[in-house]
């Protein structure tokens, strides 16, 4: 890997999430600037010379962030924990932005009256074989998170199926039995005829800024960074004592 030159901020290239991370350092005088307009992938810190930005999709940020091609990234915490193995040792997570926000939840149909905690459905698991003559299928993006929270809670005869799609609708079009999915409201999953079990929220994520352990941080990535994350924090200090 070439040696990182400048601070790399890898921010999200488009939609919600671009404009809310850039409003976030906005609001700490820390103004994102695409050179060459919005179809540039790479961008500067107004204000903070030894500052790049990164444009970035979500799976890319936390890519980089773990190879420490990045040195600061805009992710939710469910892409960190789903996507860096080991992630506590690759990445910090320095601060939550109050956007973003979403469940990583498991949802059953609405017709499994008897599932209410992920005890019940470990025992629906137990059976399920005998009765079906195969293990229940689960339908989700985050098989990682998956897994572990299922050798947590005691269900181990599931197979995975991994979904590109409408992960919700998996049950009713009959290719899973049950999902996990990210959810806000949870009025999609509740269209579908899925409900979330009581103990089945796996993890509350939000957008957070997150910092790479694994990028080269030498003296002036150090410095930019100490510019940038004492801005955020003046701007937070401002924020509570006008909330008061």
């Amino acid at each position: 890997m070439a040696p990182v030159q400048k601070l790399i901020i890898a921010s999200p290239s488009k939609g919600r999430l671009q404009e809310n991370a850039a409003a976030f350092f906005a609001r700490a005088g820390l103004e994102l600037t695409q050179g060459r307009g919005a179809r540039d992938y790479r961008g500067a810190v107004a204000g903070v010379e030894g500052a790049e930005v990164a444009y970035l999709s979500a799976s890319e940020i936390t890519r980089r962030l773990a190879l420490g091609e990045a040195h600061l990234g805009v992710t939710g915490e469910d892409l960190v924990r789903e996507e860096i193995a080991d992630a506590d040792k690759k990445v910090e997570l320095l601060a939550p932005l109050g956007f973003g926000a979403a469940n990583v939840v498991v949802a059953v149909p609405q017709a499994w009256i008897d599932v209410r905690y992920m005890s019940d459905l470990a025992d629906v698991a137990d059976g399920f074989r005998a009765r079906h003559g195969r293990g229940l299928r689960v339908a989700t993006k985050y098989v990682n998170t998956t897994r572990r929270f299922f050798a947590a809670h005691g269900v181990s005869d599931y197979r995975i199926v991994e979904s590109s799609g409408a992960t919700e609708g998996a049950p009713a079009a009959g290719s899973a039995d049950l999902i996990v999915d990210i959810t806000t409201t949870g009025a999609t999953l509740a269209a579908n005829a899925l409900k979330i079990i009581e103990d089945g929220v796996i993890l509350r994520s939000q957008a957070n800024l997150v910092a790479s352990l694994t990028a080269p941080w030498d003296d002036a990535a150090r410095e930019a960074a100490r510019v940038i994350l004492s801005r955020i924090a003046a701007e937070e200090e401002a924020r509570m004592t006008r909330d008061v």
